[in-house]
């Protein structure tokens, strides 16, 4: 995969921050995760050697989506 930091080279490990929406159901045996709305959103990618945002919109078209379906988002 091309997923390469732009300042320190890394392409092994990377921080993935997301955003996902959850229905939760309280009752009176306890809380339930009820529902999961839709995949999760990328809100940041960022290098886990030096903390540097990599941009995944600089990724080539042919990768782009093979990132996106690796972190669980069609």
């Amino acid at each position: 995969m091309a997923l390469m930091c732009p300042d320190c080279g890394n392409r092994k490990s990377f921080q993935v921050k997301t955003l996902q929406m959850h229905l939760l159901q309280v009752e009176e045996t306890g809380l339930f995760d009820a529902e999961t709305y839709g995949d999760p959103a990328v809100l940041e990618v960022l290098c886990d050697e030096c903390e540097t945002a990599v941009d995944l919109e600089s990724l080539d078209a042919d990768q782009q989506p093979k990132v996106l379906r690796s972190l669980g988002i069609s």
